[in-house]
């Protein structure tokens, strides 16, 4: 099972996300779900610092991705991040045994 975390500020902002887990939809390799997920959180990483030059944090290993974006940085990331947040939820109502999305304020 895919743990999807949604960072959320006080004010309902969204400021990155934490997924970690593997969806279990299929072996290494052709499991779609896992990258459905997976190819989600590159691109948004990858907007977020390559191409909008945001400030923010980005990790990623095996079974586990995090992107943080500093407050400042937070207005010009809002609409990459949440057209992450509605593709995670519709993947979620898609396969509900592989992956859930929750949200956590930090």
């Amino acid at each position: 099972m895919t743990r999807a975390e949604v960072l959320v500020t006080g004010e309902g902002r969204i400021k990155g996300f934490r997924i970690s887990g593997h969806s279990g939809a299929g072996d290494s390799g052709e499991d779609i779900v896992c990258a459905a997920i997976s190819s989600a959180a590159y691109l948004t990483a990858n907007t977020v610092t390559e191409v909008i030059h945001a400030d923010a944090i980005a990790e990623a290993e095996d079974g586990y991705f995090y992107l943080s974006v500093a407050k400042k940085d937070l207005g010009r990331c809002a609409d990459v991040l949440n057209g992450l947040k509605l593709h995670l939820l519709s993947l979620e109502e898609q396969y509900p045994e592989n992956l859930n999305v929750f949200y956590l304020e930090v």
